[in-house]
């Protein structure tokens, strides 16, 4: 970030949304052409601003690919913590979820993942990339304390997530929701 300006810039409205602006082209690329195509000539290119604007908010590449990845974890983060905290029933909020990759969030989930991706390259995507995994393993954990099937649950979800994306048809929730279950021992709480 440039200087202190560029703090002060993002507590504006209209540094905000700027900034919303760069991280939207950047997972319109990461969507489109992949997280390789990522630059920051590419991400003003699609915003329509100069590439100095986007270097003004985002100095580094990790840094635009960082905030990237995080507005699309946060959603994702709010969902989840929702379900934790207020879900009858957490499993079927999260089949929901994850059956949604399939339609309507497909575009965000496929960005999540190629960034998520990415971060086996780049440590400084990695903090953001882990949570998802930990936010489905504090779900599981509202449904079972044995640490290997909360491991075998993350797993499970992360696999279903990719089977998905891969997969060229509508995700059904209740079939999430069963293979989800088979994973948590039976004499879960």
């Amino acid at each position: 970030m440039a200087s202190g300006q560029g703090e002060v810039d993002e507590r504006t409205p209209r540094g905000r949304r700027r900034r919303a602006q760069i991280i939207e082209a950047t997972l319109t690329i990461v969507r489109r052409d992949g997280a390789t195509g990522v630059t920051h000539r590419t991400v003003a290119k699609e915003a329509g601003i100069t590439t100095s604007l986007t270097l003004y908010y985002f100095a580094t590449l990790d840094d635009l690919l960082v905030a990237a990845l995080t507005s699309v974890t946060d959603a994702y983060t709010d969902r989840i913590r929702r379900l934790v905290d207020t879900a009858d029933d957490p499993l079927a909020g999260l089949a929901d979820l994850i059956a949604e990759s399939s339609g309507p969030g497909r575009e965000r989930a496929l960005a999540e993942r190629e960034l998520s991706t990415l971060a086996a390259r780049r440590p400084a995507l990695r903090p953001i990339a882990r949570r998802w995994r930990d936010n489905v393993a504090d779900l599981a954990r509202t449904l079972t304390d044995d640490p290997g099937a909360i491991e075998a649950f993350v797993a499970m979800a992360d696999g279903l997530c990719t089977a998905i994306l891969l997969d060229d048809h509508d995700a059904d929730p209740g079939h999430i929701r069963e293979v989800l279950g088979k994973v948590l021992p039976r004499t879960g709480r």
